[in-house]
């Protein structure tokens, strides 16, 4: 899949490479974001630059020996951490944290005529609709998520609540988080429930998450 493709060339890459990408930004402190847009993610030796849709480039140094230690072109202290998985990758600005995912698939043309919109085939594994509802609600609506499955019968799953804002739904081996938020989740027989910030309430198949 190309997401796990190009996570692995940066891995391994130390030579310049470009991609398109997809940039969640998030105002330092907060813990959703209406600013999702397209970037391009470049690294060579040492060096990582992102050009951002709105106009923002961000040039990064490497900082020390310390790996995921950078700096930025005003001077200012940059954190790289991996808590993406392979599906991309989180940098930590004084003022504001952006999530850089390799999957752009919410930009595609495909996308909208998609049933699961904006979600589509062309770079997820799946797309479904989840059972979704507000913490304190009885009734359960639908919200759409693409699955990105991986090895071992793991995937991140992202899904789009019913404001329109979207959150991926990381389901590893030995844990189950979610970037930036607070998860609270449970096995009941053959489905998660999945509990976000104690406000949100997503039931996710095995299903979804292993493949058939």
């Amino acid at each position: 899949m190309a997401a796990v493709v190009a996570a692995a060339a940066w891995a391994a890459s130390a030579s310049a490479d470009s991609t398109d990408a997809r940039c969640d930004v998030y105002p330092a402190g907060e813990d959703h974001t209406d600013k999702v847009i397209p970037c391009v993610f470049s690294q060579r030796q040492g060096y990582i630059t992102i050009h951002r849709s709105d106009g923002f480039t961000h040039d990064l140094d490497q900082a020390g020996d310390t790996p995921g230690n950078f700096r930025d072109q005003d001077g200012r202290t940059v954190y790289r951490q991996s808590g993406l998985g392979d599906q991309g990758l989180i940098f930590r600005f004084p003022d504001e944290s952006v999530y850089v995912y390799w999957s752009t698939s919410i930009f595609d043309e495909d996308a909208a005529s998609s049933p699961t919109a904006p979600f589509s085939t062309r770079d997820c594994d799946a797309t479904t609709f989840l059972r979704c509802r507000a913490a304190g609600d009885t009734d359960y609506g639908e919200c759409p998520a693409g699955i990105l499955r991986m090895e071992h019968k793991q995937a991140s799953i992202v899904v789009q609540n019913p404001q329109s804002k979207q959150l991926t739904i990381n389901f590893m081996t030995d844990y189950i988080n979610a970037a930036n938020r607070e998860v609270d989740a449970r096995l009941d027989g053959g489905t998660w429930i999945v509990t976000i910030d104690g406000k949100e309430v997503y039931e996710v198949p095995l299903a979804a998450i292993e493949g058939g």
